[in-house]
Formats: structure tokens, C-alpha cells, sequence
């Protein structure tokens, strides 16, 4: 049975199974499946990473700070965002969309996967409300070789990779990749530059019996300028007048503007990923699948705080010495060395002919080290690093001006499945539940004492059936429950111990395809309770709440053809609506938000793309909408709805000397150079004054901070396998 649903996943050919130019693909899925192939990634720019070669799945809207691929961006998905989501790396989890950049190459990406509203019920995601990303890395090649390609585009951007593949090794069934890129640009506004380091390495290994392993590591080492983000006020005169926001290149000691100096804000960072995923064939009729993961990183985002003088503190230098009162400050967030590790086990078993077993574990431990110094800003102005002892400072009493806290939790989780089929495959019954115990902490030291823990459970169950009408038509549907916990390192800030958000979801859909179109329609329902936001709380800093209860529902529908007349069109629109079934508390009383728009929850989406391939010619042109959303949870702010767009041309030459796929593409985005807002850095209470259920009045504020898009932006590729 196991074989058989192994040998659905690869049936047929790459263009039997993409249609729109590889921007949707045939799903068999009993739930809603959106992905995206390797023949678009081809097409993108090497810059681009997991969120950009997803930003036109029906589901989603994405939010990327710039166009060279260094920084990370946002992800809004069905009134959710990427805190939300399980942002899964070959079935590891892979922290934040902020992040993702950081795990994988575009070149190394197979296909992006996403099941809005559902996540596999083995996969080890503490977060899945909205749903579930997974990217698949390249499974090396049996043939030895590699590929190369060097970019350059606005903004001063250059790129270089290069990946070298062993092919088999002898007769060992061993093959293996190894990849190395550089990147290097300037800010798109403002002054700063930022530069990335990557490696990527590959290995698979091939049993006679058709068991596999296959093994994915990376590092990651980047540092960039962190940008500042724009409120509504700051935008509109950006728009209106041309005068910019982000960092300055002058640095003066002396005045107000000097907190924005680009190098007095800088993320450094270096980041470790590995993951592996064991399929062992026991017998004809048992299997059992091994994924251990790891990941870490360690590095701070600096920043500069004023003056000993400013902040009414007094500092000493390690050698007793008083810092001057005027002397410039700088603070950090930053993390030492901390290890996410886990594994998930499962054995697998045909009962009979018709239904198949899955029993499994899976153990998480992810404990983060955070430490914030307040240190001494060089006299350039820039951010020293956390470990220089020459710009550490210290209390009277000889402490360090610090404050550490140790977060983390412990998981462990039991899940049970049984796959059911009859009348001949046509009748798929998938049922199981998933049990999840974690036990997390936030611990503080340093000038701040302080020692909290919680103990949370989660019973997830899963319940999807799909009948194949015939070889064309299939419809599905799916329900589970799916949650999220808190994040522990922002407990500290919290009143109270936010409860796990937890959501129940329920689709329907209809697939049809045949060899000149795909097409796929689902509606869904989610009715979540304890919404986790993170919001401004009276006394306290900013910190995770419980926002009551939510409810979202709507419908996607996406459609592709396939080769006609060299062209590729794909299409797709998703309806939401959202509302907020809650007044959410604020201190004592509660904000009048029950019966709103919920926030982050345009109505429309709407995709467009068009691809061409022809006798080595080939384009792609992509336009996403994004309709009007609240951005306040009182409702009293929106942003508009925009447009954005992107262009690829290009062309394969044929085989020259050593190489293959000698090619040579052009890359556009934001053709228009449109100012436009694109998404929200945090979520804010008001706009303007609001009246509380209690009488009193809530003082408006600047409102939300947004994501604008780069402006227009061109990248060349010379590219080609060898």
C-alpha cells in the first residue's frame, strides 16, 4: 500500500504534472493543495526565495523589504501571518518567514508546497493554524556536474553561485551536491549595504530494496542594515515629496538624527540548518520512516539609544573608568548559540489491502539564549560587537548592563493515521489524531530577575475524504484542528499566560484536469478561539494576548493551461472574510471590536500570470491584487489595495564546449515603480481615539508601520549547467 501511494507521487511526466507554466500543479491531495514546480523557480530570479516563488498562490500575500534576497519579508495568509504558519524545510521546521532566506539557495529548491488550512498530521509544526509552507531541496543527480550562475541588477546587486554534484559514487548508490553563493547589495532606500555568505550540501543514498536517505545542511551568514519602517504619516510624504525614511549615511554624535545612522542598526547573523529524512522498506508490508533535525543560529540586531545622560543611567567601562554622559549608546537584541533539535518516527503498516497504518512520535527541544547589552557605540557611530570588551558597560556595582533570558520548551507528541481506500483507489478515507504536550519557559538574569513556566496540551484530530469521480474529476474534504502555542521568549512581557491559539478548519473542494487545463475549487470555514496577537498592553512592553475568538471564511479557486501555442496562462482569485467574535481585552476593560473586520483580512486576491516557451525563448509575466485590509483592531485604520508584478525573458542557448544549458535572463519586478504600501510590521490597538466598553477613551496613536514596496528593480543572469 505505502508503494503504491509512493508510485502516485511520481506518476507521469514534468509537464503532465504542471500546468501554467509550472505555477500550479496536478494535486491529488485530500485537502487544498497550492505549489508551485521547478520549471517557475527556473524562471524567477536566483534571488528570489521560498516567499517569493509562492507570492501568486491564491491564498497568500507577501511582503519582501528588498529585491536581493538577503533579508526575509512577511507572509499573510487567510487572515494569518507566517507566526501562524509551518514553515517546514524537507519536513523541518524552519522558523520565520523573516528567515527563511536563510535555510536554502533558490537554485537548491525543487517546489514549494502550500496547504492553506491543513498541515500532515506527522509533521512537527507547533504552529499550523493557517496552515503549512514546505519547501523540497534538489535530490542530488546521478550523472556528476553542476551549475553556475552570476547576476547583477539595480541597486548595485551582484550575485555568484556555483553547485558541484558527484554524481554516483561507484556502485554505492551514494550521489551528493555541494553549493556556495555570494551576494552583495546596496540599500534600495536610503544608506547601508548588505552582504550574504551561503553554503548548501546535498546527499542521497539509494537502497536496492527502495529504501532512501536523504540529508540536507546549510549555513547561512549574512549582515545587512535593518530598515525603518514607515507609519502612514511618514509614507504619504514619501509618496507626495520623494523625501526617504530609511537610514542616512552621516553620522553626528550630536544630533537627533544620529539613531539613524546605517551603521549604528545592523544585523548580524550566521545560521545552521540540517535536516534528514530516513524511508526504510522493513518488509513488503512495514516501513518506517526516521527525520532528525537541527538548527541554530547566533548573532544580535544593533541599535543606537541615546545617551548615559538621555536615559538618566550611569555606566563604568571595564576598567573602572566612567563612561562620559554624552557618550553614544547602543543596544541589542542578540542570541549565543542555541540549538532546535527533534526528530519524528513513524512506522508504517498495510493491515490489508485496503487500509494502511501509521503510528508515530515526535520530540522537540528548542531552548534560545537571548541577551541584551547596552554597550558603547565606536566613534564611528557603528554598532561594536556584543564580544568586544572595550565597549562593554557596567553598573556602579561592577554588573554588566545586560539582561539574559533563557527560553525554550520541551515537546513531545504521539499522533495515530489510517489511510482507508476502496472501489479500486477511487474512495480515499483518511483519519487520525495527533497528540501534542509541550512544557515551556522564559527565564530572566542579569538586571532583571524573574522565572516563568507552563505546561500546555493540544488534541489535534484529522478526519479528509476524496472520491476520483473519473480520471479527470476529484473532489475532497478535509477537517482537523490545528493550534498554535506561544512563543516562550515573550512571556515575560504578558500578564497573564497566553492560552495555545487553536483553530478548527473545514474544506471542500472539486479538481478537474486533462491534457489542456487544471482547475481547482475549495471553500472553507476556520472558527478560532485564544487568537494570539501581539499588542501594546497597558504597563507592560509589547507582549502576546489572547484575542478571543475569530472566524474566517471564503473560497480559492485556481486554473492553468497547458502548452498552447507556446503559452501557459494561470489565473486564480480567493473571497475571505473575516470578522473579529471578541472585544479583545485591554487592562481592565476591552476594545469595541466584536463584529469587525478582522485585521490583515483583505476581501480579494486576485492572480494573473502568462508564460512562454519556444525554440529556447522563454517569459513569464505574474500580477497579484491584494484588496483593502484592516490594520487596527478597532478597525479605524485600513490600507489600500495594490498591485504588483514581475517580469521574466530569456533565452537557452545551445550546448557550448563544457556547457549544457548556456542561458542568459532578464528579471523585472515592480515595472510600474508603483509606491505603494504591501503589508503591516505588527499589529496596532487604534488610529484614532476609540471609546473602551468601560467609558473611557483610548488616545489615538501613529497607527500601523508598513512594508512599501522596492522600486522598480532589474536583474541579469548568465547561468548554465555543466
Amino acid at each position: 500500500m505505502a508503494a503504491s501511494e509512493e508510485s502516485v507521487g511520481v506518476r507521469g511526466s514534468r509537464s503532465a504534472r504542471n500546468s501554467g507554466g509550472g505555477m500550479m500543479r496536478v494535486e491529488t491531495a485530500p485537502y487544498a493543495v497550492q505549489s508551485v514546480g521547478r520549471q517557475y523557480i527556473e524562471m524567477r530570479s536566483p534571488t528570489s526565495t521560498g516567499l517569493d516563488v509562492v507570492q501568486n498562490l491564491p491564498s497568500v500575500s507577501i511582503a519582501m523589504p528588498d529585491t536581493s534576497g538577503i533579508k526575509g519579508g512577511a507572509l499573510y495568509m487567510r487572515g494569518f501571518t507566517d507566526a501562524d504558519t509551518a514553515l517546514l524545510l524537507d519536513g523541518a521546521p524552519a522558523s520565520l518567514a523573516a528567515y527563511l532566506q536563510q535555510n536554502v539557495d533558490a537554485e537548491n529548491i525543487e517546489s514549494v508546497t502550500m496547504t492553506p488550512g491543513s498541515s500532515p498530521i506527522d509533521a512537527p509544526a507547533s504552529n499550523a493554524t493557517a496552515g503549512t509552507l514546505d519547501e523540497r531541496t534538489l535530490t542530488p543527480g546521478k550523472k556528476a556536474g553542476g551549475s553556475m550562475d552570476f547576476s547583477y541588477g539595480t541597486n548595485n546587486m551582484s550575485r555568484e553561485f556555483v553547485r558541484l554534484e558527484s554524481g554516483e559514487i561507484g556502485n554505492s548508490g551514494i550521489r551528493s551536491y555541494i553549493s556556495v553563493s555570494n551576494t552583495h547589495s546596496r540599500q534600495w532606500m536610503g544608506a547601508g549595504t548588505n552582504r550574504r555568505t551561503h553554503v548548501d550540501v546535498g546527499l542521497f543514498k539509494e537502497f536496492i530494496n527502495g529504501s532512501t536517505v536523504k540529508f540536507f545542511g546549510s549555513w547561512n551568514n549574512s549582515m545587512f542594515t535593518i530598515d525603518a519602517y514607515p507609519d502612514a504619516q511618514t509614507f504619504y510624504n514619501y509618496k507626495h515629496t520623494g523625501q526617504g525614511y530609511n537610514r542616512t549615511n552621516v553620522w553626528d554624535r550630536n544630533s537627533t538624527s544620529a539613531g539613524n545612522y546605517w551603521q549604528g542598526n545592523i544585523d548580524s547573523w550566521n545560521q545552521f540548518f540540517v535536516t534528514t529524512q530516513a524511508h526504510i522498506i522493513i518488509n513488503k508490508r512495514l516501513t518506517f520512516d526516521l527525520s532528525p533535525y537541527f538548527a541554530t543560529g547566533f548573532g544580535w540586531d544593533g541599535s543606537t539609544a541615546g545617551t548615559p545622560a538621555s536615559t538618566g543611567a550611569t555606566y563604568f567601562y571595564g576598567n573602572g573608568q566612567k563612561a562620559d554622559p554624552s557618550t553614544p549608546l547602543s543596544t541589542y537584541w542578540a542570541q549565543h548559540w542555541s540549538p532546535q533539535v527533534g526528530l519524528v518516527a513513524k512506522l508504517g503498516y498495510d493491515i490489508d489491502r485496503h487500509n494502511h497504518l501509521s503510528f508515530g512520535y515526535w520530540y522537540e527541544n528548542n531552548a534560545v539564549d537571548y541577551f541584551f547589552p547596552t554597550m558603547a557605540t565606536q566613534p564611528g557611530g557603528r554598532n561594536a560587537k556584543t564580544n568586544d570588551n572595550a565597549y562593554k558597560l557596567y553598573t556602579a556595582e561592577g554588573q554588566e548592563a545586560i539582561y539574559s533570558y533563557n527560553a525554550g520548551y520541551e515537546l513531545n507528541s504521539f499522533f495515530i493515521e489510517d489511510t482507508a481506500k476502496y472501489f479500486n483507489d477511487r474512495l480515499t478515507i483518511n483519519g487520525g489524531f495527533k497528540y501534542i504536550m509541550s512544557n515551556y519557559w522564559d527565564r530572566a538574569s542579569g538586571l532583571s530577575q524573574f522565572t516563568i513556566g507552563a505546561n500546555s496540551t493540544a488534541p489535534l484530530p484529522h478526519l479528509s475524504v476524496s472520491y476520483k469521480i473519473d480520471s479527470h474529476s476529484q473532489v475532497y474534504m478535509n477537517a482537523e484542528g490545528d493550534f498554535r502555542q506561544p512563543s516562550p521568549s515573550q512571556l515575560s512581557g504578558s500578564t497573564s499566560l497566553p492560552k495555545n491559539q487553536y483553530s478548527i478548519t473545514e474544506q471542500i473542494g472539486y479538481r478537474y484536469n486533462n491534457r489542456y487545463l487544471t482547475f481547482d475549487i475549495s471553500a472553507f470555514n476556520s472558527n478560532i478561539t485564544n487568537r494570539l496577537l501581539t499588542t501594546y498592553l497597558p504597563n507592560t512592553a509589547y507582549a502576546v494576548s489572547n484575542a478571543g475568538n475569530q472566524t474566517i471564511r471564503g473560497f480559492d479557486a485556481m486554473i492553468a493551461g497547458r502548452d498552447f501555442h507556446h503559452f501557459s496562462p494561470y489565473a486564480s482569485v480567493e473571497y475571505l472574510h473575516g470578522t473579529f467574535d471578541s472585544n479583545i481585552p485591554y487592562g481592565d476593560t476591552y476594545l469595541p471590536t466584536k463584529g469587525k473586520q478582522s485585521i490583515l483580512t483583505p476581501r480579494v486576491l486576485a492572480n494573473f500570470g502568462l508564460t512562454y516557451s519556444n525554440a529556447g525563448f522563454f517569459g513569464n509575466f505574474s500580477l497579484h491584487y491584494t484588496g483593502p485590509q484592516s490594520v487596527t483592531l478597532v478597525g479605524d485604520q485600513r490600507m489600500p489595495g495594490f498591485v504588483t508584478n514581475t517580469l521574466a525573458l530569456g533565452y537557452h542557448f545551445k550546448p557550448l564546449y563544457f556547457l549544457k544549458t548556456p542561458t542568459f535572463r532578464l528579471n523585472f519586478s515592480n515595472l510600474t515603480g508603483s509606491i505603494i504600501r504591501v503589508g503591516t510590521t505588527g499589529i496596532t490597538n487604534n488610529y484614532h481615539n476609540v471609546t473602551l466598553l468601560d467609558g473611557s477613551t483610548l488616545a489615538g496613536s501613529s497607527g500601523a508601520s508598513f512594508y512599501v514596496l522596492p522600486r522598480f528593480s532589474m536583474t541579469g543572469t548568465v547561468s548554465s549547467d555543466f
